[in-house]
Order: structure tokens, then sequence, then C-alpha cells
């Protein structure tokens, strides 16, 4: 799950996997120049600057809010044997906003393929059609101070 430097890995090769993928990326801020479909590859990259929840056992610590457990790092998520990619509400000029990744959907399409939908705030989505799940979610960066943990609304 962790590497020797503390960064997290995670592979992802069925649908209770990206589950777990999924709560790691809860609450990850991206802009839609840091997603790429390198359609040579079969690959789609996302680079995520992912809030850590893993800083916070329970409740009480996020209502505590220490400097020391609110943060954020860089991740790649990495999804292979992509078919397609489309995106549905996804700006990707300069200026667009960041989006806030919610959830994965996952789900067999007609072709016995895989769309994996990336769900993200304000209604945007990008859903990648795969041969089969194989996708890794990797750390890569110091990390750096939140300034709030993300609250949601039930």
């Amino acid at each position: 799950m962790f590497d020797q430097s503390g960064l997290l890995k995670l592979q992802a090769q069925d649908k209770n996997d990206l589950k777990f993928l999924s709560a790691y990326l809860q609450d990850s801020i991206i802009i839609p120049q840091d997603i790429k479909f390198l359609k040579k590859n079969k690959m789609l990259v996302c680079i995520f600057n992912r809030f850590m929840w893993e800083n916070f056992e329970n409740k009480k610590d996020i209502s505590i809010q220490s400097k020391d457990n609110k943060k954020r790092i860089r991740s790649a998520l990495t999804i292979k044997n992509v078919v397609d990619v489309k995106s549905k509400y996804l700006n990707s000029s300069k200026n667009s906003e960041a989006l806030e990744f919610l959830t994965f959907e996952i789900f067999e399409n007609k072709k016995n393929n895989i769309n994996i939908n990336l769900i993200f705030s304000g209604n945007s989505i990008i859903s990648v059609t795969v041969e089969l799940i194989d996708s890794t979610l990797e750390d890569f960066s110091d990390t750096w101070s939140a300034k709030k943990v993300p609250e949601h609304k039930i």
C-alpha cells in the first residue's frame, strides 16, 4: 500500500479494487490540462492534487483539523487497456476551473468492455472504456499543507 518512503502505491484489477482507489482520490483536485489520453499506449493518465484522507483515523481527527494532518500530495492515476475516452461538461481550455473528484462509476457495456466513469463536481464526467481493469494510483511528490479539510453536504 505504501512504499519505503511512505508514498501511496495502489493497483486495481477489479471493481472492488477501484473502490479503494476512489476512496483515496475523493476530494482530489485536478485541472483538465493534467488529464492525458495516450492513445498509442492505450492509457489515460490523470495528475491529481490528492487530499490525504489517510491522515485522519476517525471523525474526531477531522473536527480537530490539525495543521499536521491537513495535507495534499501529487498523485498519478493511470488507467491501462483504454479503448476510448469521452468527456461531458469538461472544459480543457487553459482558463478552465479545477475539478474536484467525487467517485468512480463502473459498469460493463454491450461490447463486453468495461466503462469507468470518473465523476467530478459540477457534473463533469470522463468516461473511459477499457478492455479489462488495470489501474494504478501512485504518489510522487512532497506533501504540502492544505488550507482546509474538504466538507460534504449530504
